[in-house]
C-alpha cells in the first residue's frame, strides 16, 4: 500500500470516546514489549506516528491512527507486564474486551508475538476468544532480525504447530530491516470489506 497520509485521531478507554465509525478499522494487540509500536510505524512508512518505548506497558489506552483518509489502525494497550500497576492492568481486559466485541468497523485483528518466544496462555485464549466473536485474527511475528535464518524457520514451525495454525498465515516482520511490510498489507487487504462501514 501506498501511504500518502497518516495521523494520530484520539485516545480512548471507552466507547463514547472512540471517533465515528466512518473508516474500517483494523486493531493490533500483543504481548507488551513485541514490537507493535515500531510495528505499526513502518507500516504506515513514518519514524514516530505511534510513540515507542523501551518501557513495556506505556500504550494505556486505545489509539486511533487515520491512514489515506481511508483506513484506520488501532493501537491496542499491550498484555501481560508485571511492572504495570494492577489497577491498570485489570482495566485493561475490559476495555480492549469492549472494544473488540462492540466496535462494527472492526475488520480484522492482528495479532503481534516476538518469534524469540513461545506462545503462552495470554495468545492462546486471545484467539480463542476472536475464532469464538467470528474476528479474523492476522497472526504476526516480529523481531526476526534478532535471531538467524535457520533459527526462524525453527521457530516459525514450533510456534505455528503449538497454534494450529500453516507456516503461511505466520507473517515475519523486522521492523529494524523493513521486512514482511507487503505480507502485512497484503493480509489486511483480504479482510476490507465495504460492508465494513456503516451506510
Amino acid at each position: 500500500m501506498v501511504i500518502t497520509s497518516a495521523q494520530f485521531i484520539t485516545s480512548a478507554v471507552k466507547p463514547s470516546q472512540y471517533p465515528a465509525p466512518a473508516f474500517p478499522e483494523v486493531a493490533f494487540a500483543g504481548r507488551s514489549n513485541v514490537g507493535k509500536s515500531s510495528l505499526l510505524n513502518v507500516l504506515v512508512n513514518r519514524k514516530s506516528l505511534v510513540k515507542t518505548s523501551k518501557t513495556p506497558g506505556r500504550t494505556q489506552l486505545i489509539n486511533f491512527f487515520l491512514i489515506n483518509e481511508a483506513l484506520s489502525l488501532v493501537d491496542l494497550p499491550g498484555y501481560g507486564y508485571a511492572r504495570v500497576p494492577e489497577g491498570v492492568r485489570r482495566s485493561w481486559g475490559p476495555m480492549i474486551e469492549t472494544y473488540l466485541s462492540k466496535r462494527q468497523v472492526l475488520t480484522c485483528v492482528a495479532l503481534i508475538m516476538d518469534i524469540r518466544r513461545t506462545p503462552k496462555a495470554h495468545e492462546f485464549n486471545f484467539i480463542d476468544w476472536l475464532v469464538e466473536r467470528d474476528l479474523p485474527c492476522i497472526p504476526i511475528l516480529t523481531k526476526t532480525d534478532k535471531i538467524s535464518k535457520s533459527q526462524q524457520i525453527k521457530q516459525r514451525s514450533a510456534i505455528a504447530k503449538l497454534l494450529g495454525m500453516g507456516l503461511e498465515q505466520l507473517i515475519l516482520f523486522s521492523a529494524k530491516k523493513k521486512t514482511g511490510v507487503a505480507n502485512v498489507w497484503r493480509a489486511i487487504d483480504r479482510y476490507m470489506k465495504d460492508d465494513a462501514v456503516p451506510s
